[in-house]
């Protein structure tokens, strides 16, 4: 398959991704006090991944998330020409989905409830070890969702047509739990874009723990990854 179809679907459903996920988060917020918002964002998110997973899937395997991404490389599932390339499109994405959220809330007046284009941050974690605890929680979050997703697409395995769907539900799990702790992340390239956007529209703030919701999810994918490997062998 032409590689730059699979960059392009790659971006298209990163954009998405943060387009709906973080868009809904701006819209109702998601505060873990008033659980609608709460529980839609969450919903938001996974319900993204499971329409992406139908519509890109076949694709580009619909990462949308450089730890995803990772995950496959450290399994032998793509190059590493690919995984950068990947990494590039899924980037260029969410920047275009929370450059397309600002434009809109702007032009429509709306307010942001998170107040950060729907960026990461320390939510409930409080005191002096919030950055272990943030790193710790994106960490097995991540481990989590990207092992159901090496579990899910295993050759060894035949899920069938309810692959996306099981992958949607871990993300919005995950999230469920996840957000009132650091927002959820899981993914550098859906915190990085609303970060930079929230940096040009002037609030740098969420730049500043930008770095936990990079280096988490990468941490935590390669141990999934690594894992993955050693329980499915001669399995």
């Amino acid at each position: 398959m032409n590689s730059f179809k699979k960059y392009f679907a790659e971006f298209i459903g990163t954009a998405v991704l943060v387009f709906m996920g973080c868009g809904t988060a701006m819209l109702v917020g998601c505060s873990a006090v008033h659980g609608g918002g709460y529980i839609l964002t969450a919903l938001a998110f996974g319900l993204t991944i499971v329409a992406m997973a139908y519509c890109i899937g076949n694709i580009s395997g619909c990462h949308i998330n450089p730890a995803v991404s990772l995950g496959v490389l450290i399994s032998g599932g793509m190059s590493v020409k690919d995984f950068i390339a990947y990494v590039i499109s899924q980037c260029l994405g969410a920047f275009a989905g929370s450059g397309a959220l600002a434009v809109i809330f702007h032009f429509g007046h709306v307010r942001d409830l998170t107040g950060g284009m729907g960026s990461n941050g320390f939510v409930a974690l409080n005191g002096d070890g919030k950055i272990i605890a943030a790193l710790l929680v994106e960490v097995i979050l991540t481990f989590i969702f990207v092992i159901t997703i090496l579990g899910v697409t295993s050759k060894k395995q035949s899920h069938g047509s309810f692959g996306g769907l099981i992958i949607g539900l871990t993300l919005t799990f995950v999230h469920i739990f996840g957000i009132g702790l650091t927002g959820t992340s899981v993914n550098p390239a859906r915190s990085f874009g609303p970060a930079l956007v929230a940096l040009i529209k002037g609030n740098s703030a969420p730049m500043g723990s930008l770095w936990i919701f990079i280096v988490a999810p990468l941490v935590g994918a390669a141990l999934a990854a690594i894992i993955y490997k050693f329980l499915e062998k001669d399995a």
